[in-house]
């Protein structure tokens, strides 16, 4: 049985489909579940974020409104996006890696076997290095990045 994060996410997911946008009510979510809005502020922030794809908008005094938009699928642009989102922050967790992974996996940039064998790559394991993991990680997934976009 799933749980109640996973029922919210596919609800979610169902709603929005094939379309780029969709608003919501953490409210109505909320009273739908039968759980707290906090509940559905935590499926929002951990399941539909920007490494996996999504921007969520709100408006302040909008009765809990949100606009949830899926970033371009458009396979041309994850990549050049990507990069620039790496070019922007220091250091990468596995975590942080692994949404954007999936990512590409769910845009069919690459397979999942590739996916796999890029999660290995840049494992805690693989990278048993004294400092700096989350950086020479960044830097590792950023060669793979680009060499993806020469294919």
């Amino acid at each position: 049985m799933a749980n109640i994060s996973d029922e919210i996410e596919q609800f979610i997911l169902s709603v929005l489909s094939d379309d780029e946008s969709v608003k919501l009510s953490r409210n109505d979510l909320a009273h739908y579940f039968s759980v707290a809005p906090s509940q559905i502020n935590y499926v929002l922030a951990t399941r539909f974020n920007f490494d996996k794809g999504y921007i969520i908008e709100s408006k302040r005094g909008g009765g809990g409104c949100i606009t949830l938009v899926r970033i371009s699928d458009n396979k041309e642009d994850i990549l050049p996006e990507l990069v620039q989102e790496l070019d922007n922050i220091d250091v990468l967790t596995y975590n942080r890696a692994s949404n954007f992974i999936d990512r590409l996996v769910r845009d069919d940039v690459i397979k999942k076997e590739e996916a796999d064998i890029i999660k290995s790559a840049i494992s805690d394991k693989a990278l048993n290095f004294p400092t700096h993991v989350g950086k020479l990680r960044k830097n590792i997934f950023k060669e793979i990045v680009i060499g993806l976009m020469r294919r």
